[in-house]
């Protein structure tokens, strides 16, 4: 498809009902359509392209059925840092993030979430391999596997910085409302 760097920071909204779910990349959304999967409610001005087909890229699409997502979100390195608002849990800064082993794998660690939280590369170096007393340094919220609730409320505190304006009918975040 041609232009598609172009097109790479044009994500849609996924909406059900008109509630916002998640956002999609544009390849995700345009595959949905593919598939028959959801209804475009709105399109961006840009375009794909194919040797056979053009398409505007959609901005806000709906699903025609729903699939209840699992209760347990996937164990992914962007949850964790979700999870953990995007701040080092030992200094709170939010630069240069990495994960962290609180019992470290060399001590029989496991790479789970009861036992993964998010670090910068400074404190996951100073922290090395030792135990949280050893390094005298322990996380400011003991890590736990969160819901897939616990994730969209952080979510909320993070809206995207690209917001287009096809959008504001199905977003109310930080909508003012009317009396």
């Amino acid at each position: 498809m041609s232009g598609a760097r172009a097109q790479c920071r044009l994500p849609a909204v996924e909406l059900l009902s008109y509630y916002p779910l998640s956002l999609w990349s544009w390849q995700d959304s345009i595959k949905a359509v593919f598939l028959d999967r959801v209804n475009i409610v709105s399109n961006y001005d840009k375009t794909v392209r194919s040797p056979s087909f053009e398409i505007r890229l959609p901005s806000v699409v709906s699903l025609k059925s729903y699939v209840r997502p699992s209760r347990h979100p996937a164990f992914t390195r962007f949850n964790v840092f979700l999870r953990d608002r995007f701040s080092c849990q030992y200094c709170g800064s939010r630069e240069d993030l990495t994960f962290d082993h609180v019992i470290p794998r060399s001590k029989g660690g496991t790479t789970t979430w009861k036992n993964v939280v998010a670090a910068c590369s400074t404190c996951n170096l100073r922290k090395g391999d030792l135990l949280p007393g050893q390094a005298r340094m322990w996380p400011e919220r003991a890590p736990y596997q969160p819901s897939v609730n616990d994730l969209h409320q952080n979510g909320r505190q993070f809206p995207p910085n690209y917001l287009h304006e096809s959008w504001m009918d199905y977003l109310y975040w930080d909508s003012v409302l009317e009396p």
